[in-house]
């Protein structure tokens, strides 16, 4: 749809680009106000609207730091509520958002806040904390992050893309210049010389910043609400529930396990309600195979922990596929050391 609309929605961008680059300047100028902090702020983003893995790397760098005391603060989006708002165990996705409910069940030892004001939020958190995590923060330049983590989905890389409302992208690619580190990926897990040159030149990075491809790695099932693992059985027949920005990868993962799948697709953060939820009850209970699950995504599943939504799925075998981040072996280590080096040389002013 969106492809067919492009020449008519081009004059907008113009619009927009103009907007973007403004703002942009008058931040580099100091026209607008960037606040810096002395202690560590990570700031992981992107330039495209959606899908390009920012929940899995802020959990991979929560793993690789986890010797620090750590806060990952996130806008919430999607939750009904506002202002700053501290992830406790009556948090929901509506009060903070399906993000930030994921990170705060996987990781007891890290903060989980949200708040739509990242330097008030900042503010709030670190006094008590040796860093701190920006998800999706990377166009809000009112915090100057000490080191920026720019990522880009490797499919859509190797396209063009456009602005918005055209395309997807938020700004230019000349965003890229304020990365410490880019991170492309759901890419293979073995990139060739001259896919990485390709991707160099079309980046235009400077020697100082650092380029890693990282790949998806599919964990074991779980239970949604026992934690019980299981894995896939061949031929098995899956109703999958989803509501994320990009099914493709994982479309295609499931594809190779030769399953039946039985797509239920939503938009991104789509909040489900009891009539869709009721809808795949019926279509799994009516299907005639033995072998047969319903699947939804770690993300999904955090909209799914509600009572009124948990009812109606009780007692059936709803899982979901968590997924990890994993650094192409050959950039794992730079990866690794440029994050780790930032940390312990950025010291507290006291």
């Amino acid at each position: 749809m969106l492809k067919h609309l492009r020449p008519l929605l081009l004059p907008f961008n113009l619009v927009y680009a103009l907007v973007v680059y403004v703002r942009n300047k008058f931040y580099d100028w100091g026209v607008f106000k960037s606040t810096s902090f002395n202690l560590p702020i990570i700031c992981i983003g992107n330039l495209a609207v959606g899908g390009s893995g920012k929940t899995p790397t802020t959990e991979y760098l929560v793993h690789l730091l986890s010797h620090y005391k750590i806060a990952i603060l996130s806008r919430g989006y999607g939750r009904k509520t506002s202002g700053f708002i501290l992830a406790g165990p009556n948090a929901t996705a509506e009060t903070i958002g399906d993000e930030p409910l994921q990170y705060y069940h996987k990781f007891s030892n890290v903060t989980v806040a949200v708040c739509e004001d990242r330097v008030a939020g900042i503010n709030r958190l670190k006094a008590n904390h040796d860093l701190i995590l920006l998800d999706d923060a990377f166009q809000h330049r009112k915090v100057k992050a000490g080191f920026n983590v720019l990522l880009f989905e490797f499919a859509k890389l190797q396209k063009m893309q456009w602005l918005l409302p055209a395309g997807n992208l938020r700004e230019p690619f000349s965003g890229v210049k304020r990365a410490q580190a880019v991170l492309v990926t759901k890419s293979p897990a073995e990139i060739t010389s001259a896919t990485r040159k390709k991707m160099l030149a079309k980046l235009q990075l400077q020697s100082s910043q650092q380029l890693a491809f990282s790949h998806i790695n599919y964990q074991k099932l779980k239970h949604l609400y026992t934690a019980e693992e299981t894995v896939f059985e061949k031929d098995q027949h899956l109703f999958l529930l989803t509501g994320i920005a990009n099914t493709a990868p994982l479309m295609q993962y499931l594809a190779e396990k030769q399953l039946n799948v039985h797509p239920f697709e939503y938009p991104d953060h789509h909040c489900f309600t009891e009539k869709e939820i009721a809808q795949l009850v019926t279509a799994y209970r009516q299907h005639q195979a033995t072998k047969k699950i319903i699947v939804t995504t770690e993300k999904d599943g955090q909209r799914l922990l509600t009572n009124n939504l948990r009812d109606l799925l009780l007692n059936l075998p709803v899982y979901y596929l968590p997924i990890a981040v994993g650094i192409n072996a050959e950039d794992k280590i730079g990866f690794d050391q440029k994050i780790l080096d930032y940390v312990a040389s950025t010291k507290r002013l006291h």
